[in-house]
């Protein structure tokens, strides 16, 4: 199992702050599976501006996901 968490944004499109699934594989394969559960999980995860990070270290589609991570997705921060 693995924890994943949705910020800002996300959080309030996708109408849930985190879920716990099976999964292996990369990060980018996370993303075209949570994008199968419909239109608005595709909208929201398949921007090219969407930031993710793997047990509190931004990562890249290619990071390999193992037991027990915990996977955020996140908007770009901005701040002035």
């Amino acid at each position: 199992m693995i924890r994943v968490l949705f910020f800002a944004k996300l959080r309030e499109t996708l109408a849930t702050p985190s879920l716990e699934l099976a999964y292996a594989g990369d990060v980018a394969g996370l993303k075209r599976a949570l994008s199968a559960r419909g239109e608005s999980w595709q909208q929201a995860l398949t921007q090219d501006n969407i930031l993710c990070a793997v047990n509190q270290q931004v990562a890249t589609d290619e990071q390999l996901l193992k037991e027990n991570d915990e996977v955020a997705f996140f908007p770009p921060v901005t701040g002035g």
